[in-house]
C-alpha cells in the first residue's frame, strides 16, 4: 500500500556528489524532507565495511536511497573493467549489509538499463533480465550490477527486508561527466560540440555508425520517480524507470548540434564501437501506479548545456 514517509525521517542518500545523488538530494529537499543524510568519500568510504557499518551506527537512517557506484561510458568500462566490477560490487555490498544490520525502514537500490541482455526484445521488460549475453564493453559493470539487484532480493527472501530495486534509462542533467574519456554519450556529445565552436571547427567527429538507438531521460525526473517508488512501491520486482522514448544517435547528435552549435557538420567514425544497438524500457508497470516523465528531450539538452556552460568556466571561455 502506498505510504507518505514521514518528512522528519532520516533518508540517506549514497553519492550524493553525483549526477544522480545530488538530483535525488534537490528533489527530497523540494518535497519538504527534513533530515537528509550524506556523506562524503573522505567521511565515509563506501568501499571500506568497516567504515560503512561505523557511519551507519552512528547515524542510524531510517530510509536509504542507493545511487552511488563507479560509473563510465564504453571507453572507460572498456578501459578499466577489473576497476568497475570491484569498487561496485564493494559499493553495494557495504551498504546493503549494514541497512539490513540497523533495521533501516526501507531502501530503494538503483540497478542500470544496460544490465539487460545486449539482444533483448524491444522494449525491454523487467523479467528479460538474466535471459541472454550481455554487452561486451560494459559487462564487468553490469555484472556488478546485477550483484547488487539481486542482493536486494536475497536480503527479501533472508531477512524480509524491505529492499526494492530500479532500473533507470540513460540519465543527464546538471553535474553530468563531461570528460570525453569517461563520459556517457549525451555529456560527451554536448562538449564535442562545444569545443569545436570555440575552435570554428566545421566538423564533429561522432563515434559509430550513428544508427544504435537510446533511450535519455533527465535526471530530474529520475529523482522524482525515486522519491515517488520510496513512498508507492513494495513489489520484489525490480522496476523499469525511463521515458519509453528512444532516438538514435544521430538524431540525438542533431539535437544536441542545435542546442550548441546548429552550423557544425557530423561525420559519423565507423571505426569505433557502436555498443548495444537498442535499449529502450518497457516503462508500463511504473506508468500503470500513475508516474510519467515530465522533461521532453530537447528542452532537457537545452538546460544541459547552459548548465555546462555556467560550470564550466574554463571551457566556455577557452579561444
Amino acid at each position: 500500500m502506498p505510504t507518505s514517509l514521514p518528512r522528519n525521517g532520516r533518508i540517506f542518500v549514497s553519492g550524493h556528489r553525483g549526477l544522480v545523488g545530488s538530483a535525488i538530494v534537490r528533489q527530497l529537499i523540494q518535497a519538504g524532507f527534513s533530515q537528509i543524510l550524506t556523506a562524503t568519500r573522505s567521511e565515509m568510504d563506501l568501499c571500506d565495511p568497516a567504515a560503512v557499518e561505523a557511519w551507519f551506527a552512528e547515524n542510524r537512517p531510517e530510509y536509504v536511497l542507493h545511487v552511488a557506484g563507479k560509473v563510465g561510458g564504453i571507453h572507460a568500462n572498456a578501459t578499466y573493467p577489473a576497476d568497475f566490477m570491484v569498487e561496485n560490487l564493494l559499493i553495494h555490498a557495504t551498504v546493503l549489509r549494514s541497512a539490513w544490520k540497523h533495521k533501516v525502514k526501507k531502501l530503494l537500490y538503483l540497478g542500470s538499463s544496460c544490465i539487460y541482455p545486449r539482444d533483448c526484445p524491444q522494449p525491454i521488460r523487467e523479467e528479460y533480465l538474466l535471459t541472454g549475453p550481455l554487452e561486451s564493453t560494459n559487462e564487468a559493470y553490469a555484472l556488478a550490477k546485477i550483484t547488487g539487484l539481486k542482493s536486494c532480493t536475497y536480503y527479501r527472501q533472508q531477512h524480509g527486508c524491505n529492499f526494492i530495486s530500479a532500473m533507470p534509462t540513460n540519465l543527464y542533467g546538471p553535474n553530468d561527466n563531461f570528460d570525453l574519456e569517461g563520459s556517457h554519450v549525451l555529456p560527451a556529445l554536448v562538449r564535442k560540440f562545444h569545443e569545436a565552436k570555440l575552435a570554428n571547427n566545421k566538423q564533429v567527429s561522432i563515434w559509430g555508425t550513428g544508427k544504435p538507438m537510446r533511450e535519455l531521460m533527465h535526471v530530474d525526473d529520475l529523482a522524482a520517480a525515486c522519491v515517488f517508488l520510496l513512498e508507492n512501491y513494495e513489489d520484489a520486482l525490480p522496476i523499469n524507470v525511463g521515458t519509453g522514448e528512444d532516438v538514435t544517435i544521430a538524431e540525438l547528435a542533431e539535437i544536441v548540434r542545435d542546442a550548441v552549435y546548429p552550423q557544425a557538420e557530423l561525420v559519423f567514425d565507423t571505426s569505433k564501437p557502436d555498443g548495444t544497438p537498442r535499449k529502450l524500457l518497457d516503462v508500463s508497470r511504473i506508468h500503470a501506479l500513475g508516474w510519467k516523465h515530465q522533461i521532453p528531450l530537447r528542452d532537457g539538452v537545452q538546460s544541459a548545456y547552459d548548465w555546462f556552460v555556467e560550470n564550466y568556466p574554463s571551457e566556455a571561455s577557452r579561444v
